[in-house]
């Protein structure tokens, strides 16, 4: 069963997932996303470090959450350091479609902050 909870970083709104998610988890971590998202302005976070396991389902709803913010030019960030949740980004091609970092402090360094 997935966690999801406010973890921001730096200046940058976000969630971190812990747990398993999978199909069952699929649709609460989508609503959790999406109410994160829509309250929250510029870059975004998800913190994938303590995820230990994410199917194809959970993908796509990571894939949806990208194309969310996209809508508004919005920086997405993935924390996801390497390991078997990582492996899965790699092995299914997504790896290529997100920007992936492999700590907190990777991703923090990375982001843009908001204009003012």
């Amino acid at each position: 069963m997935a966690e999801v909870e406010d973890a921001d970083l730096k200046d940058a709104p976000g969630v971190a997932v812990k747990g398993e998610v999978d199909i069952a988890d699929a649709d609460a971590l989508e609503d959790a996303l999406q109410k994160a998202i829509i309250r929250s302005v510029g870059a975004f976070v998800i913190d994938l470090s303590e995820l230990e396991f994410i199917d194809s389902s959970g993908l796509h709803v990571l894939h949806r959450a990208r194309d969310l913010l996209g809508r508004e030019d919005r920086q997405l960030a993935i924390v996801c350091p390497y390991g078997p949740v990582r492996r899965v980004f790699e092995l299914s091609g997504s790896s290529e479609l997100f920007a992936l970092f492999a700590s907190r402090d990777e991703a923090a360094a990375a982001l843009v902050p908001p204009a003012q």
